[in-house]
């Protein structure tokens, strides 16, 4: 079966759908994609993103920062799209909704089949645009394997991969995430 055509619409009548209906959509450059057709959907998937979150949970807190996980939508005006990462931490400034951020200082996918396109370029595009982004993380659920986009001192973007170990800095918190906190026992390593 395939994936329903995405529909063109306002971006007002987008967000009273939105928060009337029971699916979730994500919305770019006029069109809505019900996030079913694209969702990564399994448990193994859920759960790196929880480990994540909790991982940066207490620094969050520390620093008076917002954590979200799956559930916030990132607001892009330059895009104009809505989108639902699976981890956002927004650390500046009070949130201009109280159903979706606009500055966000680190995004996490947690890569699937169905969207792994799209977060490696359309995602990747319209999120390090976001000048107050300092970290985007592209997240296996498969291999303990994680691409890291790094802001430089220059505002360029550096990328790192990062397989079976390693650690990111994510600066808003101070802090660095591991690949051992975010995959645990879910992935096992390979053997090097």
């Amino acid at each position: 079966m395939s994936d329903p055509a995405p529909q063109a619409m306002s971006v007002a009548e987008y967000l009273r759908r939105e928060r009337a209906g029971d699916v979730k959509h994500e919305y770019v450059g006029g069109f809505i994609y019900p996030l079913h057709a694209q969702a990564g959907g399994s448990g193994t998937h859920s759960r790196i993103a929880g480990r994540i979150q909790v991982a940066l949970h207490a620094a969050a807190e520390a620093r008076d920062c917002r954590l979200y996980q799956e559930g916030m939508q990132l607001h892009i005006p330059a895009s104009n799209s809505f989108f639902y990462p699976d981890v956002m931490l927004a650390c500046d400034h009070d949130p201009p909704s109280e159903f979706y951020e606009m500055l966000p200082c680190l995004l996490v996918e947690v890569l699937s089949p169905s969207t792994a396109h799209n977060d490696r370029r359309d995602k990747y595009r319209a999120y390090t645009a976001l000048p107050s982004l300092h970290t985007y993380l592209i997240v296996s659920q498969t291999e303990r394997y994680v691409v890291a986009y790094e802001r430089q001192a220059d505002g360029g973007w550096a990328m790192r991969e990062l397989r079976n170990q390693g650690e990111v800095d994510i600066p808003c918190l101070g802090l660095t995430l591991t690949l051992e906190q975010m995959y645990g026992r879910l992935v096992a390593a390979d053997s090097e």
